[in-house]
């Protein structure tokens, strides 16, 4: 198939060769030429505009930052929109707003086209081992036409209802998931407190019905004090702006992450938001004098 990807970040690069690597003929577009350089010579075809790559081919994917930014690429000037027509499919893998996701959507099927809301979880690992995790919002008719093309880079796909369902269950994922980072910091913290040796009881706590793969991850980096970017903090602090706002909207109690909220805000307010966020941990040690 002729198959767009805009988004050729950590997670974009390695599921865009994926495709490619399936025999799929790649049209690429990027707001700085240095993305697209790892392509350079491998037959992919650059794109002035996101309106020529909606033009030249039969499914779309992005996968970038902010709403806004899903929002620019698929309705701005010389957007998809501007080359969408009946049959298109746009597959928009970012973490952003339900409601962003339900206005491409309404404005794409107006041109016929249709779109899936598809954010991905896993991150840059399993991307490059094309084994992400993907909740997928639209018609259901409209996945089972691309699920060939998904399954080059997913291991597990879900559809979880119309549009804007996908990232709703993304923003739930994101909840549980930074709110076992958080634990896992206090953990950390609190064994360090006692003075007790913190990888023992991670050690301990991954033999038993503690044991998670934030523990196993996250609590080791914390151990290690490794706050390189895995995931940069500034990303799901992006994420809990999104869910947060929608429970202020629809008037829905989220009491653990308004606090996980208000640590990631902290974070980005010591300078972390470039670092993995298991510095998490950074924010409590800060709190209680224990700061490195």
């Amino acid at each position: 198939m002729e198959v767009g990807f805009v988004g050729l970040g950590a997670m974009g690069r390695p599921m865009a060769q994926h495709l490619q690597r399936a025999g799929h003929r790649l049209h690429l577009w990027a707001r700085r030429p240095e993305s697209v350089e790892p392509f350079a010579g491998t037959g992919a075809v650059v794109h002035a505009t996101p309106a020529e790559l909606a033009a030249a081919t039969d499914v779309a994917f992005t996968i970038i930052t902010t709403s806004e930014d899903v929002e620019r690429v698929a309705l701005g000037a010389r957007g998809f929109v501007d080359g969408a027509r009946p049959g298109w499919v746009h597959v928009d893998m970012s973490t952003i707003a339900p409601g962003t996701t339900r206005r491409v959507a309404a404005a794409l099927a107006k041109r016929g086209a249709a779109m899936l809301d598809a954010p991905v979880s896993g991150g840059s690992v399993a991307a490059e081992a094309g084994t992400v995790a993907m909740m997928v919002g639209g018609d259901a008719a409209v996945l089972e036409r691309v699920r060939p093309l998904l399954a080059t880079f997913a291991r597990a796909i879900v559809h979880v209802g119309d549009n804007g369902a996908g990232e709703v269950a993304k923003a739930c994922n994101q909840m549980v998931m930074v709110a076992a980072i958080q634990a896992c910091a206090e953990a950390m913290l609190l064994a360090q407190a006692h003075g007790v040796d913190a990888s023992k009881v991670r050690e301990a706590l991954m033999g038993g019905s503690a044991s998670s793969r934030m523990l196993d991850v996250m609590g080791d980096r914390m151990i290690r004090r490794d706050f390189a970017a895995g995931i940069e903090a500034r990303l799901h602090h992006k994420d809990f702006g999104i869910l947060m706002d929608e429970a202020a909207r629809l008037g829905t109690p989220l009491p653990i992450a308004a606090q996980v909220w208000q640590q990631l805000n902290a974070l980005m307010a010591q300078g972390g938001a470039h670092d993995d966020t298991s510095s998490l941990i950074r924010v409590l040690e800060a709190s209680s004098g224990r700061a490195d």
